[in-house]
């Protein structure tokens, strides 16, 4: 045990340069990424062996050097201290768009250029010509399929998740789910409405907004999200703080929330009593709540648990998946969640992966917990979703004793 002990020191310090350098790597990442996202696209359109003429070779790449500066100057202009909406679409519009660009130009410039050298075809710039039009010609196909799959009504998705603990006076509950409807630059007043509609035609029983709202205050998005006013459930409306509500006065969120009626729940419970069974609803504000500074904000299930029966059943709003492993060890029975956005543009799930336990869907967690993932109402940043199409849904709460006498 003293060997063992004694060497950690040690090992900690010959890992602390690497770290070190990690960080710093890191740092530059904001400068290195938009860099790579244009030029690699500009590479392999124009330069990896197709001679082009050169006025087209001199254009395309002018376009691209355009785009490489433009869009880190809209971004500031439009999410800086600026918050020019116009700006802002453009930043987010040309982020998309170099997204799909870098990603099929990397993947067709490798395998569809390795399959044509294998089967023979052409001449080498001929296969350089034939890569540059199916990634263009790809592209083109993503982003206008991608961005009528951002703007439209999510389609409901409908599932029936069993409760063991669930009383069978609370069978057949039904919970609506939205979240990250991200109001935010573009005008979404009418979806907003017609997604309420949405809602509505399912006749919950609860509705829950796992929050990110809005990008941008209460104040400035309130048109946008003054639909969810109309939104109607049997028994409740509840609500929980996302990321970025703490990144836009979060307070006047909650505030705003509360005046179209619907429930924060900031760290506490109601309960729901249906058919001589009781059902309790906890919220807690998002895990990112504590470091934003904001007075009395954070996340504390402890807090949201305070004075509830143990031995009833928990549903548990919070807005990011990982929160999962604390309502694992408090044995939550069904945690409901959003923020991942099932990647929204592929493939940016991988990424996504790396921070959370979930992409989207229904997952088992500890001996009894359920997380409910969604991939979100509306949109953050780039209009488009590709590979990752949004959602309402409607979970319908199962008791076993039901099923058990059934």
């Amino acid at each position: 045990m003293t060997d063992t002990s004694s060497t950690r020191p040690a090992e900690g310090g010959a890992r602390a340069p690497r770290q070190s350098r990690l960080h710093s790597l890191m740092r530059y990442l904001p400068l290195i990424a938009p860099i790579l996202l244009w030029a690699v696209p500009c590479w392999v359109l124009l330069h990896a062996g197709q001679h082009w003429p050169l006025p087209v070779t001199l254009a395309g790449t002018a376009l691209f050097a355009l785009g490489l500066a433009g869009m880190p100057l809209a971004m500031v202009r439009g999410h800086g201290r600026h918050q020019q909406d116009r700006a802002a679409i453009a930043g987010d519009t040309l982020l998309g768009t170099s997204w799909v660009l870098f990603t099929w130009s990397v993947l067709l410039g490798v395998f569809l250029r390795l399959a044509l050298t294998v089967a023979g075809v052409g001449e080498s710039q001929d296969r350089a010509r034939i890569v540059t039009w199916a990634v263009l010609g790809v592209t083109a196909v993503l982003l206008t399929w991608g961005y009528a799959e951002a703007r439209r009504v999510p389609r409901v998705r409908r599932l029936d998740v069993q409760l063991p603990r669930l009383g069978a006076g609370l069978d057949g509950l039904r919970v609506a789910l939205i979240t990250d409807t991200h109001y935010g630059p573009l005008d979404r007043a009418r979806w907003s409405a017609r997604v309420c509609e949405a809602v509505n035609a399912l006749e919950a029983d609860v509705v829950c907004h796992t929050g990110d709202i809005a990008d941008g205050t209460a104040e400035r998005r309130r048109a946008q999200a003054a639909p969810l006013g109309t939104v109607r459930a049997t028994h409740a409306r509840v609500y929980v703080t996302g990321n970025h509500e703490y990144y836009s006065e979060a307070q006047g969120w909650v505030d705003l929330m509360d005046e179209l009626g619907w429930e924060p729940l900031r760290n506490r419970h109601l309960l729901l009593e249906r058919g001589g069974d009781t059902l309790v609803v906890a919220g807690v504000d998002d895990v990112t709540a504590e470091s934003s500074g904001l007075a009395g904000h954070g996340a504390h299930l402890a807090g949201a648990l305070n004075g509830a029966d143990p031995d009833l059943p928990v549903l548990l709003l919070a807005h990011q998946p990982k929160f999962v492993d604390r309502a694992a060890a408090a044995g939550i029975d069904l945690q409901l969640s959003g923020h991942t956005h099932g990647g929204q543009i592929w493939p940016f799930h991988h990424l996504v992966r790396l921070d959370q336990p979930a992409l989207a869907g229904l997952s088992h967690h500890g001996t009894r917990t359920f997380l409910y993932t969604s991939r979100g109402t509306g949109f953050w940043g780039p209009p488009f979703r590709v590979f990752a199409p949004s959602e309402i849904t409607l979970l319908v709460l199962r008791s076993p004793q039901t099923t058990t006498s059934a």
